[in-house]
């Protein structure tokens, strides 16, 4: 039997944060969701946002927090698409470290436990492949994506910075490439992109040739994943990948994308952005040994569910799922 806890979920009407909460509650927990609404919307929340164990908080993580009592804290306070977090660079800076220290700070208060959602944007562009979690990283400090990058480095260095001086229970999720229904119409990643441009017709829009690499993992593994961290004991202060090691390049997901929407839409080649990474693969070793965890859903699989659920959202039929 899990015991019942209070749990504050920092983010928790974006993508990924509603469908945490939703699993959070399933299983008979008190939620609190907290997020500006930015990029999150209370139309992900929709489907349980009047439960009596519920509660929507609608802040900035980045300025001081009101008094909490929790248990348990999630950080996924951040936008997570290039073209949201660059929109202003400064802001997603200030989001992830001020985030990190407030969230850090009710921590300490509560003697909570406290897992930061962090990124495979760690590692930047790789040096190996694929990735473990002891490899350091080769990141920009001064490039259009470092605001992202860098935030999510000085947030899991104040995690273990808390962990030494505080003893806070920390947990670090390393994150790669997430997808499914629930996805913004306009999140600007790449399955979303190539799914909505797909179902209209248009060009689906690939930067650079196509032979980067990414590595997807489906909504409901890496929600499974988040919980196994944050409950597993010798999880503590280790960070850990969260991701599908299957391995696409970003021309093959193109591929799969018309022949599952049977779209006649052609490829169109543009630039590559800046210090956009050509190789992402997580190394899952630790997960699969201290989490006991790994992804089950191939990429074909998930591609379905969230194809129908676009092809809703563009005919206005969409429910939160």
């Amino acid at each position: 039997m899990v015991e019942k806890m209070r749990i504050l979920v920092a983010g928790g009407a974006g993508f990924l944060g509603s469908h945490l909460c939703g699993r959070l509650l399933s299983e008979g927990h008190e939620v609190i969701c907290l997020d500006n609404l930015h990029t999150g919307s209370t139309q992900n929340l929709r489907s349980f946002i009047d439960q009596p164990r519920f509660q929507m908080m609608q802040a900035d993580v980045g300025e001081p927090l009101p008094g909490l009592r929790v248990d348990r804290i999630y950080n996924l306070a951040c936008p997570a698409s290039p073209q949201h977090y660059q929109s202003d660079p400064i802001a997603t800076m200030k989001t992830n470290v001020f985030g990190a220290i407030n969230l850090l700070d009710l921590a300490v208060k509560c003697g909570a436990r406290i897992l930061q959602a962090s990124t495979s944007e760690v590692y930047g562009e790789p040096l190996v492949h694929p990735q473990p979690e002891d490899y350091r990283g080769n990141v920009s400090i001064t490039g259009i994506r470092a605001c992202y990058d860098e935030g999510k480095r000085a947030a899991e260095t104040l995690f273990y910075d808390y962990h030494r001086m505080h003893g806070v229970d920390i947990r670090v999720a390393r994150i790669f490439n997430t997808y499914g229904p629930g996805m913004r119409a306009d999140d600007g990643r790449v399955v979303s992109n190539f799914v909505v441009q797909a179902l209209k017709g248009e060009p689906l829009t690939i930067y650079g040739d196509g032979s980067q690499t990414r590595s997807f993992c489906y909504r409901d593994d890496l929600v499974l994943g988040l919980l196994a961290l944050m409950e597993t004991p010798e999880a503590e202060a280790t960070p850990i990948n969260l991701g599908n090691p299957g391995e696409f390049t970003v021309r093959e997901l193109a591929e799969l994308v018309l022949e599952l929407t049977g779209s006649a839409s052609r490829l169109d080649f543009l630039p590559l952005p800046q210090d956009d990474p050509t190789q992402r693969r997580p190394d899952i070793s630790l997960a699969q040994s201290v989490l006991k965890w790994q992804p089950r859903i191939a990429l074909r699989d998930g591609l379905l569910p969230t194809i129908r659920y676009f092809d809703a959202c563009l005919s206005g039929l969409a429910q939160p799922v």
